[in-house]
Order: C-alpha cells, then structure tokens, then sequence
C-alpha cells in the first residue's frame, strides 16, 4: 500500500494546479452570502425607514399601555371651586364601588358659607295668557341679582392627601398642591389663569408648554394631571378590578372566607334562590368583565372555524381526485378542477370575509363562508398533490384482478392518503381557529369583533388582554388535540 507524502502531494499538485486548486464559489461562498445578507438588511432599513421609526417611537407610552393589561386603576378627581371649596368624585363606573373611601387617600372636611344664586320665584315665570304674557311662549324670568344670593353653609373638603407608595405623595389644598418622590418636593399654586411651579420641575413631572397642564409620574403605582381648577388622579393597582364580582353584586368587597361561608350554607341573600346560584349569575353577568358573553363568543369562532373546515374538506375530497393526473387522466378535467382551486385560494381568507359580510351581513354564517371558500382551494390542492405522489403498485394489483374502479380507489388509493388527508385537515382547524379572531374583527362575529370593539376605546386594556389570554389557551389546546391525532394516524403515537 502506497503511502503519500508531503512531497508527493507537492508533486501532484505541481502537474496538475487546476485539480487541487479550489474553486472560486467554494472559497467565496460565505462571505458572498454574508454580504448579501448585510446589502439586504440595509436594503430594508433603508426602505422602511426603520432608524426614523425608532427615534420618533415612545417607549413610555408602549410600556404604559403593557402595564394597563394587567393593572387597574382607580380615577378620583379632586375639583377646586372659585370660592376655595373642594370636591373629590369617582367616575360612575370606578372599580372602586359606592361610596368610595379608599385607605391611600385621606380626605379632611370643613364646614364653610359658600354664596348661592336664588332660585328665581315661581311667579316671576308664570306668563302666557292669563298672565300678560305672549301666548305662544311665556315670560322669561328674570335672573337673581347678586344681592338675592343666599349664603349656605356647607361641608366642603378642605384637604386631600394622595398616598402612591412609601416615599411618594401629593397633597392638595384649595391655593395650593404639593408632590413629593424620592426626596423631592414641587408645589404648585392653584386657582390662577395657568399653572406654574414655584421651581424647576423634576424629572418625574412634565409640562408641555408654559402655564399648560403638569403631569406627574409615580412610576407603575400611576400619574396625576394637574390643571389650575382640579387634580385628576390615576391611582394603579396589580390585577384584574372586580373579575369575579361587580359592584352591583352582593358579594362585592367581601373577603373570600366570608363569600365561601355564604356559598356553603350561610343565610341567604336572595329568598328565591341559593347563594351559589346567586353566585353564579353574579360571575356570568359581571357587567366589566361579561364572561357569559366572552365565553359564547369564543365557542362561535371555534363553531365558525371547524364548520367552515369541515364543509371545505368534504368539498376538496372527491375535486382532489378529479385534479390529480394518475387518478384522472383527462387534461381538461385535470385543469378546470386545480383552476377552481388557485381562484379560491389566490383570495385571502380575509377579503373573502368582507366580500361575504356584504353578501350576507355581519355574523358567523360570513366567516364560515370566508374559511370554506379559501380553504376547500388549499385543501384541494393538497389533496391531489398527495394523491399524485402515491404508489401505484396497489391499484395496479386491483386492477389487474378485475376490480371495480370504485374498489380500486377505495382499498388502492384511499389507505395510502387518508391519514395524509386527515392530518392536513386537521391542522387547517387548528389554523383557522387563529384566523377565524381575524376575520371576526372584520364582521364574521365571534371573540375578533368583541376583541376590535374593545380595542377602539382604547381604555380596557385588562378585558383585551383577557380575550387574548383566552384565544391563545385556546389555540394551544387544539394545537394539542391535532397533533395527538396526528400522530395517532399517522402511526407515531403507537407504542
């Protein structure tokens, strides 16, 4: 056995310099490519602009609209009248509930005369035509002077004290609010024409333009916007506000030990039916949340998408046949059938649901139309694709012994693609449940319009994010059912 050496190499390589010379693609192969891809992304950043994009992006704001998915807020606002009385008032539908005394706020009263314009007299408004006024419309009353004011001795607020966290607070007073964070204290005087500062604003505070509105920052505990006439407070909190029960239930603000006492055997709140079904209608109806309803939208987008699937497999089953080549031979059948698929398919799924949501009106009905339409194409030509690619050797031997054609197909044919089939069936259910969200929000109805409805206001982000958190759980539990059957019939899942 010859053995080669260095100098044999040397040798070889000298008579022969195109045999052991690399080629030119083996050598630049990868920078060429590593080049390509750098010119590419270049290409894009330039194209898209995507340096401007994220100059010009707020990170605060798209971190603060990820924090209101699983936060909630309470929204007091603190109202400074001309005379220096004040008033503290929650939105009517706060999460905090009737009569709302919160443990981060403090609110210290005072009784004051406040000046009152009198009601004018009833006779000053009688007119018409027993009263020497015009017929057609009566006297019009004339306004209380400054010197038929009443004086009214009310109980105003005179102080309120607005605790975000440890070290961060604010304090406000009719002439005056104090914000103090982390060490450092601005005052700002109220009342006047504009609001300013009596110093510099920190970092945590914020004013557009001189004399215009402030905002002040507490971080994720919430913000405040102060105006010269009132304080509108953004309190935050961790969680989901009053996900099991609502203000207008019983159960509202009872501690869990109490609520479960009362499930289990307590005196009743309702003497027509039991706490537990109470309870339960309570959960159903919760009107922030509307789970009943959530939950119903929800099982209609799954109906909408395997409706649409099943309908689109039933259809593409016997067209596959007609567009393969080995099982047709007919070049004008062959032809029409994968036309009619590539015009289904070449249309998303998306502008069928518009196209359908015209013809038909805004509902489920459309979006089942939507996935049959788009994917009886996909499936289609999946089907015959699979039945093109099968072993012709069965259906030879069935022919060969007198088979019916039907017969050939069904013990040939069908035992080689029925788990194809089934399998790529499955994972368009699997699929369109995602897009079934999509075109839902387009009209089709289901949990994608409730979700759109939701996202306009731009206010309830912990219901969105609940919706979401449904559609996902749900994707991911068929994704789970498809793929074990999959594998079953395909012969993986077998021990």
């Amino acid at each position: 056995m010859l053995t080669l050496t260095a100098d044999h190499y040397a040798a070889i390589a000298a008579r022969h310099p195109d045999v052991v010379r690399p080629r030119f693609w083996s050598v630049w192969r990868l920078p060429a490519l590593a080049g390509g891809l750098v010119a590419y992304l270049a290409f894009c950043w330039w194209v898209f602009g995507i340096g401007q994009v994220l100059a010009n992006t707020n990170w605060q704001i798209a971190g603060s609209y990820l924090v209101q998915w699983v936060t909630y807020e309470y929204r007091p606002t603190i109202a400074i009248d001309r005379d220096g009385a004040m008033a503290v008032t929650f939105p009517r539908f706060d999460p905090i509930g009737p009569n709302p005394k919160p443990d981060w706020m403090t609110v210290e009263h005072t009784r004051m005369e406040r000046r009152l314009a009198a009601p004018a007299s009833a006779g000053a408004t009688a007119g018409g035509f027993m009263g020497g006024g015009s017929f057609m419309a009566p006297a019009a009353a004339p306004l209380a002077s400054a010197d038929e004011a009443t004086v009214r001795t009310e109980e105003v607020v005179k102080r309120v004290d607005v605790r975000f966290s440890a070290d961060a607070r604010l304090v406000v007073t009719p002439d005056s609010l104090m914000v103090e964070r982390d060490g450092e204290t601005m005052v700002v005087p109220l009342g006047g024409a504009s609001v300013v500062a009596t110093r510099p604003l920190p970092a945590w505070a914020e004013q557009k333009r001189p004399g215009d509105r402030i905002i002040v920052a507490f971080g994720l505990a919430g913000w405040a916007q102060i105006d010269s006439d009132a304080v509108v407070i953004h309190r935050r909190f961790p969680g989901w506000a009053n996900f099991i029960f609502d203000t207008n239930s019983a159960f509202f603000g009872k501690p869990a030990g109490e609520v479960l006492h009362l499930l289990l055997g307590g005196e009743r709140l309702d003497p027509d039916r039991s706490n537990l079904a109470v309870a339960v209608d309570d959960f159903l109806y919760n009107p922030s949340w509307q789970h009943l309803d959530v939950w119903t939208k929800l099982l209609e987008t799954v109906v909408m998408a395997f409706i649409g699937t099943l309908f689109a497999a039933i259809v593409a089953f016997p067209l596959s046949f007609v567009a393969a080549r080995n099982i047709t031979p007919n070049w004008l059948a062959n032809q029409t059938a994968k036309r009619f698929f590539d015009f289904q398919r070449s249309v998303d799924m998306l502008i069928w649901a518009l196209f359908f949501t015209r013809a038909f009106g805004p509902g489920p009905i459309s979006g089942m139309a939507a996935i049959f339409f788009t994917d009886t194409g996909s499936l289609g030509k999946l089907f015959s694709e699979a039945l093109e690619n099968i072993d012709n050797k069965p259906r030879d031997g069935l022919t060969s012994v007198g088979a019916a054609p039907i017969a050939v197909q069904r013990f040939g044919v069908l035992p080689q693609v029925l788990p194809v089939f089934v399998s790529q069936t499955l994972y368009f259910w699997e699929s369109n449940t995602r897009s079934a969200t999509i075109i839902g929000a387009m009209g089709a109805g289901g949990i994608g319009l409730k979700l759109w409805e939701a996202m306009r206001t731009h206010t309830n982000w912990p219901n969105i994010f609940y919706m979401v958190i449904l559609i996902i759980g749900t994707v991911f539990l068929f994704d789970t059912i498809s793929n074990a059957l999959r594998s079953r019939l395909t012969g993986r899942g077998r021990s």
